[in-house]
């Protein structure tokens, strides 16, 4: 793995707060779990209202948690006053998500000044249990931040 040096040092801080003000994470019962140059790790215990008619979880929930988690990991390594937005991602769904949680792993693949690419391994635990269930690829772009 590549090791990646953020250009702001306080991005742990940075990206967590910045999560902190995404309701739709909350509404996920996503949370934040580790943050890295370059990676960042989502957790969602599967609430109820994410499954889909046959009792799996919706591919919406890990597409969601693995856009985000790939975006953070893109954000980790802007500099102050930036943030990322998704300008592309794509899913590939591998498997059913069934488990008591499920996981995303976001990595930057390739850092750079206007465009990042990045990837994210979406996993459905239960018990020791650890199923690969979705691999996204995508592009984020940085956005200056602005202040609401």
């Amino acid at each position: 793995m590549t090791a990646f040096t953020p250009k702001d040092p306080d991005y742990e801080a940075r990206v967590r707060a910045s999560f902190a003000r995404q309701p739709m994470m909350e509404t996920l019962s996503a949370t934040l779990e580790e943050v890295a140059p370059g990676t960042t790790t989502i957790v969602s215990t599967i609430p109820p209202g994410t499954l889909q008619q046959q009792g799996q979880t919706h591919a919406g929930l890990a597409f969601s948690i693995g856009d985000t988690a790939a975006g953070y990991a893109a954000s980790s390594l802007l500099p102050k006053g930036f943030e990322i937005v998704t300008s592309e991602i794509k899913i590939h769904l591998l498997a059913p998500g069934r488990g008591d949680r499920l996981v995303a792993i976001g990595r930057v693949i390739r850092p750079g000044r206007r465009l990042t690419i990045v990837e994210a391994d979406v996993h459905a635990e239960s018990g020791d249990t650890r199923t690969l269930i979705a691999k996204l690829m995508g592009t984020m772009v940085p956005v200056p931040l602005t202040e609401s």
